[in-house]
């Protein structure tokens, strides 16, 4: 078999048979349905809805383009800062005993914390629904930052380390030349669970909260009771999400550990 055949057999054929079969079923359950759409008419209404994606009819009338960006713009920001505090915390947790002992109650009583249930927090501080959703962002991406780098740290072979303290290196040294490297793989994956959870809980904070973004359109279109705008919404967030661990396991592969 050519190198072109087994790629048409081993790689591309199974997920075309998937999609297939996923979408013959929605076909089966949309044709016994008098609310659900079905494929060929959700189609016809996704091309129509992205033949203008960026239009502006007033604050609460805009394109899907505009809600999907302004999604991101509050997952970038709520992500960034996650990542700003989390990840050093987590080098901190791992590499000090008595840091660890004394967070480790905190981090395993509030990581199992819905995500929502931050968000009246967030209102009752912000006094704005905007920052209150970028709280949430911030809230439930941090944890998986912190755990998973702490644990890359603690992974380290203690050897390492007793090597360190012979040649005396400093703390700087120790973390460029030692820590950063050996923890990277766990701190990447820590970050790629945080992207996804924060892409995720953004939908259902914005339902929440209003103004312009993916989720707040998706409660809009449930209002209007256009459940063919539903149906695009829920493919478009999982292409997003999708591309967004894409772009972080393509960055993680460049880097040689």
């Amino acid at each position: 078999m050519t190198k072109a055949g087994k790629y048409l057999v081993e790689d591309l054929f199974p997920p075309v048979v998937g999609l297939g079969l996923f979408i013959l079923i929605w076909a089966l359950l949309a044709h016994g349905s008098e609310t659900l759409p079905g494929p060929v008419k959700t189609w016809h209404s996704a091309v129509s809805l992205f033949s203008d994606p960026f239009y502006q009819k007033g604050p609460n009338d805009q394109g899907i383009g505009w809600n999907i960006l302004n999604s991101l713009g509050r997952v970038g920001i709520g992500f960034g800062l996650a990542a700003l505090i989390g990840i050093p915390l987590g080098f901190m947790i791992g590499r000090f005993g008595f840091l660890d002992k004394m967070t480790s109650p905190i981090v395993s009583m509030l990581r199992p914390v819905s995500p929502l249930a931050w968000l009246p927090i967030g209102l009752l501080v912000f006094k704005a629904a905007n920052p209150a959703a970028i709280w949430v962002i911030f809230i439930s991406s941090i944890w998986p930052m912190i755990i998973n780098t702490a644990v890359g740290v603690r992974q380290l072979p203690q050897d390492y380390l007793n090597v360190a303290r012979v040649l005396n290196l400093s703390e700087w040294k120790v973390f460029t030349k030692i820590l950063f490297p050996a923890t990277l793989p766990y701190m990447l994956t820590g970050i790629r669970l945080a992207i996804g959870t924060a892409w995720l809980v953004i939908v259902a904070a914005e339902m929440l909260t209003g103004g312009v973004g993916i989720g707040f359109w998706v409660w809009d279109e449930w209002n209007n009771l256009n459940v063919e705008h539903i149906i695009i919404a829920i493919f478009v967030v999982g292409i997003v999400g999708l591309l967004l661990e894409t772009m972080l396991i393509q960055i993680a592969k460049r880097f040689s550990y």
